[in-house]
């Protein structure tokens, strides 16, 4: 008989060999025991599918409710964590736990940073409790998990801008989070002098206009500009004091300027001086003053022509158009401006050229007289004193 078998039958007999019912008794109470045990094991046993944040793991678990099978699980859950179904709800075998836990994600929307606490697993999830629209830009793939710390995600939404560039006005819808991205998916390239109406690095807005200026400084400009020339006065004593004579004319000068060109889209906008060149040396115009004291005049009635002849007209049609032209012809006008007779002569050319023989002023003396006085003065200095001496070739 096989050991086993014999150790089994002999518990069944007492010590003088007779059966016992006592011990087959005991022995059933134990087995019905153990059946009943292992029944209530294999009861209690659940297979449950938790889901952490889009991680799946089958657990076994004695647990009764949801909050019990998470504990045993190891997964401490937070207030903001997310559950479900919620913790005191009892599991069956089966059942399906939902478990998100609250990140603190750092969110650029826009532009503008903040943190934002959310359950949502991944980016998707972020995006769609934020509200954004669909079509914005995300700066990570959308189906990336979120850590419950340290994530950051940049989200820039579409917006409508305007380009101005090269004389074209371009409208368009763009996700690009700055303006030297929007210039880039535009496909315009900037130059080293180019400049932006805002900065690159500017974030962009609804409705934001961007301006491109083009700016050129390779082009240079020339001009050709007058010199003033310079006066020098010497002294004589061959002319009476009040008398001056041009003894040298002056001229101009001339230089030549470069300058250097800032052209703003086909635009000056300014102009820096290079270099310069003389190319004509100006004239200095030379004057002679007299110093000469003037002869006093003859004694004679105040305010009153002497009555003394004057030699015969010599250049009357010269002086007749002079006349005309400085006092219309009246040859005993006061202009009261310190000019007097039909020439306008002034006091101390009249007195200094000898017209004191005749009267103190020119207005006192006949045209004749004036026309004597006039032709020595003539003789000495031309029509120089005569702003109308033109009209004598006229």
């Amino acid at each position: 008989m096989d050991l086993k078998l014999r150790a089994i039958v002999v518990k069944f007999f007492t010590t003088d060999g007779k059966f016992s019912f006592i011990k087959i008794g005991t022995q059933l109470v134990v087995l019905c025991a153990l059946v009943v045990g292992l029944v209530a094991f294999v009861g209690n046993n659940k297979t449950v599918t938790l889901n952490v944040d889009g991680k799946v793991t089958s657990v076994q678990s004695f647990g009764g409710t949801v909050g019990q099978v998470v504990k045993s699980a190891n997964v401490e859950l937070k207030p903001a964590d997310r559950v479900s179904p919620s913790a005191d709800v009892k599991v069956e075998n089966g059942t399906v736990i939902n478990v998100n836990m609250a990140k603190a994600v750092k969110v650029s929307l826009d532009g503008a940073e903040k943190t934002v606490s959310t359950t949502a697993p991944n980016v998707a999830g972020l995006v769609t409790e934020l509200g954004v629209a669909s079509a914005s830009s995300v700066s990570v793939p959308k189906d990336a998990q979120l850590a419950v710390a340290g994530s950051f995600v940049s989200i820039s939404t579409p917006k409508s801008i305007s380009i101005v560039a090269d004389g074209k006005v371009a409208k368009a819808t763009t996700t690009a989070g700055t303006v030297a991205q929007v210039l880039e998916d535009a496909g315009i390239t900037l130059g080293v002098n180019d400049r932006t109406s805002q900065p690159g690095n500017a974030h962009v807005v609804n409705n934001m206009v961007v301006k491109v200026s083009r700016v050129d400084t390779s082009k240079t400009a020339t001009t050709t500009e007058k010199i003033a020339f310079n006066s020098l006065t010497t002294e004589s004593d061959e002319l009476f004091k009040g008398e001056e004579e041009i003894t040298q004319a002056g001229t101009a000068g001339k230089v030549k300027k470069t300058f250097k060109l800032v052209l703003v889209d086909g635009r000056e906008a300014s102009r820096t001086l290079v270099s310069e060149k003389v190319s004509v040396q100006p004239v200095t115009e030379q004057i002679t003053v007299g110093t000469k004291a003037k002869p006093a005049a003859p004694a004679r009635t105040a305010g009153a022509n002497t009555g003394a002849a004057a030699p015969a007209m010599m250049n009357q049609a010269m002086w007749d158009k002079i006349a005309q032209c400085e006092s219309g012809g009246n040859w005993s006008i006061n202009s009261g401006n310190g000019y007097y007779g039909g020439l306008q002569f002034d006091v101390q050319t009249w007195i200094g050229s000898g017209g004191g023989a005749y009267a103190p002023n020119a207005s006192l003396a006949t045209k004749a007289q004036q026309i004597d006085i006039a032709n020595r003065v003539y003789a000495q200095r031309g029509l120089q004193p005569w702003g109308c001496g033109w009209a004598a070739t006229s």
